[in-house]
């Protein structure tokens, strides 16, 4: 019993396995963690630079990276370097964008809870689009912009379809936090109120209707009420959102974001949008997640009747996934990723929580043991965007690799920097 090494597919386009060794970019991974440490997010430019050309060349001028899936100012320059745009949600994600260097014109705002700030911040900045949440920012816009400074929005709306992904991240049905309702008359009211304002330009709707989302068919769904909606608007942009899903572990197939976008904008002709209209979208977990691997190191084998323990020195607070949706997850051992995988093990965390559990049933080979590497595919995604210190844990560091060279991009937090905020 046991599986056998680990699938190619799931590991960044550049990825070699060789006997006694894991080269992703041309570096090896153990290389890597000798000399960053672990735990260690290491990316693959090459895949990062492909998927975004990719988004950039089948979607109109205007898609965007969804940064929330991974966000620092080198992911935000090579999306904006390869033809993207960039969606942020929070005033911090806005500053690290920012920052960068990039271009205000190249950012979209989204959020459904925008402060004052974040709104004012948006609009002196000149960003490329505000999308448009609710009621009480219309309000707020209306004392904010001036009719000497144009604001271009979308209105984001919720079209009543729920896609086939877990509860947490359905966004396009009735019942939800965003966006304004079609069958109720909300989003109608609401772009007539957006129209009234001088200084104000609706440039169309936006609908994000959830994550992860492995059938087409939504989308497909979510075009034809778009459609007859705003039939007699004249908008010139339509954005369908992100959400693709990606596979995680073995025998999952997802579409790619060619296959997507080619549905996508096929489907949106068929139901009468014209050519003319920019199709967008906002790839985030399509770009960033096969991308990216975490590296642990093993700190303590312990069997009991049930099965046998293996603790790694990171756990849910450089990955949440698993405790938050019951993320399915691999593990292979960089020193060994051609070898059978006959070992059966739960993979957990360091922290102070039973269901600090990474994988419930990780198959690693014979000889990973303690002061072993592992490594966990497709953790490009919501890994260290979603990190936390609980237990006064130090969030990792974070490598770009490419064509045989490595470089730090976010270096490990120590625990100077978390007592920098005592007062």
């Amino acid at each position: 019993m046991g599986q056998g090494p680990i699938e190619k597919s799931l590991l960044p386009d550049t990825t070699v396995l060789a006997h006694g060794e894991t080269l992703i970019g041309g570096v090896s991974l153990t290389e890597l963690a000798k000399e960053f440490g672990t735990p260690l997010f290491v990316y693959d430019e090459a895949t990062l630079r492909a998927r975004c050309q990719e988004a950039a060349q089948i979607f109109s001028d205007g898609v965007a990276f969804a940064s929330k899936s991974f966000l620092c100012g080198a992911m935000a320059r090579l999306a904006v370097e390869e033809g993207l745009y960039i969606d942020v949600a929070t005033e911090g994600e806005m500053d690290i964008v920012l920052r960068s260097g990039v271009s205000a014109q190249r950012v979209i705002v989204h959020g459904n809870n925008k402060s004052d700030n974040e709104l004012r911040r948006a609009y002196d900045e000149g960003v490329h689009r505000l999308i448009v949440d609710n009621f009480d920012e219309i309000d707020r816009l209306e004392k904010l912009v001036t009719s000497e400074k144009v604001l271009h929005c979308l209105v984001r709306v919720t079209p009543g379809v729920e896609a086939h992904t877990h509860e947490f991240v359905r966004t396009g049905q009735e019942d939800t936090k965003f966006g304004f309702s079609i069958n109720s008359g909300a989003a109608r009211e609401a772009i007539d109120r957006l129209k009234s304002i001088a200084g104000i330009r609706v440039h169309g709707i936006h609908a994000h209707i959830g994550s992860q989302i492995f059938e087409v068919d939504a989308y497909l769904e979510t075009l034809a009420i778009l459609a007859e909606f705003v039939f007699e608007d004249g908008f010139d942009e339509l954005c369908v959102g992100g959400g693709l899903g990606v596979a995680y572990t073995t025998g999952e197939v997802a579409p790619t974001i060619t296959e997507w976008g080619e549905q996508v904008r096929q489907a949106a002709w068929a139901v009468g949008f014209p050519a003319s209209v920019r199709l967008t979208a906002e790839p985030g977990r399509a770009i960033t997640a096969q991308a990216g691997v975490t590296v642990y190191k093993v700190g303590a084998v312990k069997p009991v009747s049930q099965r046998t323990y293996m603790a790694v020195d990171g756990g849910m607070s450089d990955n949440p996934r698993p405790v938050l949706y019951g993320s399915g997850y691999e593990a292979f051992d960089p020193s060994y990723p051609l070898a059978e995988r006959t070992q059966a093990v739960r993979l957990v965390g360091k922290h102070c929580e039973s269901g600090d559990v990474l994988i419930d049933e990780a198959w690693l080979p014979e000889q990973t043991g303690v002061e072993s590497f592992v490594v966990t595919p497709v953790t490009g995604a919501y890994g260290y965007s979603m990190a936390s210190n609980y237990n006064r844990s130090t969030r990792p560091a974070v490598v770009f690799v490419l064509n045989g060279e490595a470089r730090l991009v976010l270096r490990r937090e120590t625990v100077d920097d978390l007592a920098r905020l005592e007062v």
